[in-house]
């Protein structure tokens, strides 16, 4: 059994650390530093993996901010996106090193019974980009409005299409478990074309056939991706062989949409069909602008990094803890549709525009 000496103390050595982690220390001597006595902060980011360029991006957020608050780092991560296992792991190092905080995208409902452990062990748990279901299973989120950032790129989506009938394909996240993030970009981008969702929990429960804004729609297929290019592209080829008529489709993020624009591409295929996605990252608005993506919706994971670990901070030294915002069950950190083709009553900014705030 682990005895815990006191907060922002290690109590026991780990034998071994989670494999993928690293300590980052922050530079000391920062004003309102921890603790009377000085005791460095201790904070665990972990992530879904560490090879996506938005997780790799949020840790170097994360890495900026701890030195500038003067706390000390731990970066952790899922081997892949689903990883539960791995998390779990870095959750129970957190735990064990005393940490006063965790950030966390959770991977999925099977991280929730540790972080329960965490928080009953006394550190603050603040979810980034994924809020858990349910939300309360954290302190706090701090993420995008998924809903609103899948809304936006389905009103976009309805807009250029002016009319004509849309078969879509849906290039989702998992077929296998439930997150959050899934099924409300997912749910949020039908919503914005104007079609009616069953479950808005659930994913492909809509009808098949019907009517969006605009017109008539079909929904060709939901694939998973996991969130990646090779799972992007494989999930496009499937669902070109169950139709090979589809003229949007909406991907759960960029990577799975440039997996599906080169399945679009050996089809030959590319002309006519309108790929949507979310994340705004440096290499999806360069996306954009290329034309491989008609649209999407920029986040900010920077941003979320960086406002996490001064909350834990602000936390631990006695300060206020943070508040949702109003009318919803986290923190809403910003979204921002990007395309260089505009649509009436859809603001937006340009790729040029995107690039100079991608993932700020």
């Amino acid at each position: 059994m682990i005895q815990r000496i006191g907060r922002g103390r290690t109590a026991l050595l780990l034998a071994a650390a989670t494999a993928g982690s690293m300590v980052v220390s922050g530079c000391g001597g920062s004003s309102g530093g921890a603790g009377d006595a000085g005791d460095s902060v201790a904070v665990s980011l972990i992530t879904k993996n560490s090879t996506n360029p938005f997780f790799v991006t949020m840790q170097q957020g994360a890495k900026k901010a701890a030195e500038a608050e003067g706390v000390k780092l731990t970066v952790a991560a899922g081997k892949e996106d689903g990883d539960e296992a791995g998390q779990v792991q870095a959750i129970e190092n957190a735990i064990a090193r005393g940490d006063e905080g965790i950030l966390i995208t959770p991977n999925g409902p099977g991280v929730n019974p540790a972080i329960k452990k965490a928080r009953d062990a006394g550190l603050y748990v603040i979810a980034l980009d994924t809020p858990p279901d349910p939300a309360d299973t954290v302190d706090i989120t701090f993420a995008t409005d998924n809903f609103t950032a899948g809304e936006l790129v389905g009103k976009w989506t309805a807009a250029q299409l002016a009319g004509k009938p849309a078969t879509i394909a849906l290039l989702d996240l998992f077929n296998d478990k439930v997150v959050s993030v899934d099924y409300n970009r997912d749910q949020g981008f039908l919503t914005g074309m104007g079609i009616d969702t069953a479950d808005r929990k659930k994913n492909g429960d809509e009808a098949k056939t019907g009517n969006y804004s605009g017109g008539t729609y079909t929904i060709a297929c939901n694939e998973p991706t996991q969130g990646a290019e090779d799972g992007g592209r494989t999930a496009m080829e499937n669902c070109l062989t169950k139709n090979p008529d589809i003229n949007v489709v909406y991907t759960i993020n960029e990577p799975a949409a440039v997996g599906a624009h080169k399945a679009l591409q050996a089809a030959g295929k590319t002309q006519g069909v309108l790929v949507v996605s979310i994340d705004g990252g440096c290499d999806g608005v360069r996306q954009v602008k290329d034309g491989v993506i008609g649209a999407t919706s920029q986040q900010y994971p920077l941003k979320m990094a960086e406002l996490g670990v001064q909350a834990i901070k602000k936390i631990a030294n006695g300060g206020e803890k943070p508040q949702v915002t109003s009318g919803l069950d986290f923190f809403d950190t910003g979204v921002t549709l990007v395309t260089d083709t505009a649509a009436t009553g859809v603001e937006s900014i340009t790729s040029a525009e995107a690039a100079e705030r991608c993932w700020g």
